[in-house]
């Protein structure tokens, strides 16, 4: 990367943006960005208070009436000017994702970066295409039809795994349905969001439409989700967090989107190319250092293939290449903490009194035992009731099962309370397309593990949550379907009103 812009200069003026400017948090507690590749102070910050929450609030509510009451037209224009300027600083973007979340620069620049600015894109054309059902006499004397509004200020909560493209899927579809907003990032990678903040402005989006605000999700996240002013609110991030946040919000009666925990199955017939199979489990178990709710986590196997295929994911495994997340020829990156690595570290040793540990397994040495990294784990021989195979681990873990009839395949992979997304390994059409009807995931690969597009939905089934990010769909979430009725008859004294009051002649 060339032109690497100084983080501490481009938020001297704070990490909270708020009706269209940078400025400092007022809770009077302060956060470290931490580079987790290196353990170095990358920016420290003031933490966003109640106070600020509700100023960033009371700016989108400002901002509202203009935003909502411009045209489709008007809206798609300013988010094609947004994604030119996102393209124009795709490297700075790029720099600082790696930079907070330890992502080699190959994933920030040709992930997420590219997809963030494809979405802003497709938002863009979306945002003319806000249709209601076609006007019609359903009734006989009434003509009908569908209006969809904006619902108002909405009040979300990004990750940190994805910052940048979080941000984005939260950020666009309320902005592009007429609605304003107020985003929380995470504490730990706030950069990239508010660079997208700013990046709107630079586009020429009406301050206060987009508000940011860094803070600490106790104080400043659960202050959003039950502020008064803030109608809707769109949460991704852990299940556990998700039932709070759900607990807040039903308590105001907001409207809720829950995009939570997933462990994603990843089902390989007897019939499939086995290289394909391991090559496709490498790269989806290991995807963002497997901190990816859509990660593969547990690999089925009939039978037939199970041990090659565990010799062969071990092997290329063993392949992968840790290393500076800047240098172009690293594959892994760290964790995003240390915190979070030994937190993996620790689903991994307590595996070992049960399960086998075929690869990986450990932190290591050398320049890289400073940074928050861990090798790619292999474990085979895990009960499907076990630890590992249950619970979200969010690293670059990979549990291997073996199954023998497509019945029971298909069961285990439906066997874990989420239901994000699932993927099956077949070249039987009819095969893939039962795996497609009957396992329990609001996304389901065939041959294939983690493509996502913009024009389509993302988001789970069970303690996954509910709602879709991206594609059209996500504006069932940002909008509000009223229901218009006119009458077409003239008639002063209706026929139906006899069933209330007088009698019919």
């Amino acid at each position: 990367m060339g032109n690497r812009f100084q983080v501490k200069d481009r938020f001297a003026d704070g990490a909270q943006y708020i009706d269209g400017h940078l400025r400092p948090g007022t809770s009077g507690e302060s956060h470290t960005v931490i580079d987790p590749a290196t353990g170095d102070e990358v920016l420290t910050y003031e933490l966003a208070s109640t106070a600020d929450v509700d100023e960033a609030v009371a700016a989108a509510k400002r901002a509202f009436p203009g935003w909502s009451g411009a045209t489709p037209g008007e809206r798609s224009d300013a988010l094609h000017k947004l994604a030119a300027v996102l393209a124009e600083q795709a490297e700075d973007f790029a720099y600082a994702e790696s930079l907070q979340c330890g992502k080699p620069i190959k994933l920030s620049t040709e992930f997420d970066v590219p997809g963030t600015i494809d979405n802003t894109a497709f938002f863009a054309g979306a945002a003319r295409h806000l249709q209601g059902q076609a006007a019609a006499e359903y009734s006989g004397d009434h003509t009908s039809y569908v209006r969809r509004e904006a619902i108002g200020v909405v009040g979300s909560i990004a990750p940190w795994n994805y910052p940048l493209q979080m941000a984005a899927w939260k950020i666009l579809p309320a902005i592009a349905a007429g609605n304003t907003i107020v985003l929380k990032p995470a504490e730990l990678t706030p950069l990239t969001s508010l660079m997208f903040a700013q990046a709107a402005k630079d586009a020429g989006l009406p301050d206060g439409v987009i508000n940011i605000v860094t803070g600490a999700g106790r104080e400043a996240g659960e202050h959003l989700v039950g502020h008064p002013d803030v109608v809707m609110t769109s949460f991704t991030g852990s299940t556990a967090v998700g039932k709070r946040v759900a607990e807040i919000a039903t308590a105001t009666v907001k409207r809720l989107h829950l995009e939570l925990g997933g462990k994603a199955p990843f089902l390989v017939f007897d019939d499939a190319d086995l290289e394909a199979a391991a090559h496709g489990a490498v790269a989806a178990s290991l995807i963002n250092t497997g901190q990816d709710c859509t990660a593969a986590t547990r690999a089925y196997v009939q039978r037939p293939l199970h041990d090659a295929f565990v010799a062969r994911v071990a092997e290329l495994m063993e392949s992968v290449r840790l290393g500076d997340p800047f240098a172009p020829t690293t594959d892994l990156g760290p964790l995003v903490s240390h915190a979070q690595r030994d937190r993996v570290a620790g689903f991994v040793d307590r595996a070992r009194a049960y399960a086998t540990v075929v690869t990986g397994g450990e932190i290591p040495a050398g320049d890289l035992a400073e940074g928050a990294y861990y090798r790619p784990t292999l474990i085979a021989g895990a009960a499907q009731d076990s630890e590992v195979v249950q619970s979200e681990i969010f690293g670059p873990v990979l549990v291997v099962l073996p199954f023998d009839t497509d019945d029971e395949g298909i069961a285990l992979a439906n066997d874990t309370p989420y239901g994000l997304a699932a993927s099956a390994w077949s070249r039987d059409l009819y095969r893939a397309n039962r795996a497609t009807r009957e396992i329990k995931a609001g996304c389901v690969w065939i041959n294939d593990h983690i493509p996502i597009i913009s024009e389509m939905p993302h988001g789970g089934y069970k303690a996954s949550g509910f709602g879709k990010d991206m594609s059209a769909y996500s504006f069932e979430e940002y909008t509000q379907v009223k229901h218009v009725m006119y009458d077409n008859t003239a008639v002063a004294e209706k026929d139906w009103h006899r069933t209330i009051f007088g009698d019919r002649p």
